[in-house]
């Protein structure tokens, strides 16, 4: 038997955003966004987000759990588990409440070399007559703009999650060129996923369960769970969940809950000095035996071997 809880949610996540319009940052390409550095804070029971102003890039924050109230200039904004706020660089930007529960944020920083602005809508409106013919050189580049939501809530944040871990993992090694540009891919991926979320009604109930079994299976990766377990938990059939995972994420829960605890487990072989067989029960693992052999299957390498290669100067 799971033992459960009843938290009590605070009125004010209920009250109607006080942002009259959907902004959206839009951004003409080239050159693309520019990715600097990221990484993950929390913010404290009865604390507020901290107050800048003009810090001169552009700020993206992801909420991961609890929710975080912060204002820009004339809006505000209460960012709960899922949804993402684009911060933009030449504004003032300050706590406007303090948070009722520990709050887990993802952030980045990223810089825009190119022109941008800030609209309240979507799609721009086509023109009323079709406009004069436009001579074009040949093999000239075209710019073109992409439309990110300044607020929105994700379609599917678990993916959203993997790619800011996948950063983490490579900040170690940020001074290599190879790695630099991984970065870049990984951030532009992010952006792509901030713009889907503006089609909200293209999630499928299989998508939906697929991550609500995601969002599951990340809170308790630590523990054995069975099939009957997360079943239990996430409302609907073991096997229906796990052909939707399957078709999602494009392998089992099983294989799900392994690539977890081997991508928490690099990030401890990277950033602590804990004996591999400690990592390995402290990511969920009962053997260490079994923990490296899982290791090896999926990224091709031991977990001793990984850390000697990204500890080399």
């Amino acid at each position: 038997m799971i033992a459960t809880q009843t938290f009590k949610i605070p009125t004010s996540i209920f009250r109607k955003e006080k942002v009259t319009a959907m902004a959206f940052i839009e951004i003409t390409v080239p050159p693309l966004p520019h990715y600097i550095t990221s990484g993950f804070s929390t913010i404290g029971k009865g604390n507020k987000h901290v107050t800048r102003s003009h810090i001169q890039v552009f700020d993206l924050l992801l909420t991961t759990y609890g929710c975080f109230y912060i204002g820009e200039e004339d809006k505000q904004f209460e960012v709960a588990a899922g949804q993402a706020v684009i911060l933009r660089p030449d504004s003032y930007h300050y706590g406007t409440q303090a948070c009722f529960e520990e709050t887990g944020t993802y952030w980045l920083h990223f810089h825009i070399g190119g022109p941008w602005s800030v609209v309240d809508h979507p799609i721009p409106p086509l023109p009323l007559e079709d406009p004069s013919p436009i001579l074009v050189e040949p093999f000239a580049v075209e710019p073109f703009t992409i439309r990110i939501p300044q607020f929105t809530t994700l379609l599917q944040p678990d993916k959203t999650y993997d790619l800011f871990e996948q950063l983490s993992q490579l900040h170690p090694k940020a001074h290599v060129n190879g790695i630099r540009w991984t970065q870049q891919q990984l951030f532009q991926e992010i952006l792509r996923q901030l713009s889907a979320s503006i089609d909200k009604d293209t999630a499928s109930p299989s998508t939906a369960c697929a991550e609500k079994a995601a969002s599951y299976l990340r809170q308790h990766y630590r523990e054995p769970i069975s099939a009957k377990e997360l079943g239990d938990n996430v409302n609907f059939h073991p096997v229906y969940i796990a052909r939707c995972m399957q078709r999602e994420y494009g392998c089992s829960p099983t294989e799900y809950m392994v690539k977890l605890r081997i991508q928490q487990a690099k990030l401890l072989l990277l950033q602590t000095d804990l004996p591999i067989a400690h990592i390995a029960e402290e990511v969920g693992f009962e053997q260490p035996a079994y923990f490296a052999t899982c290791f090896t299957k999926v990224e091709g390498i031991s977990p001793r071997k990984y850390r000697q290669r990204f500890s080399r100067g």
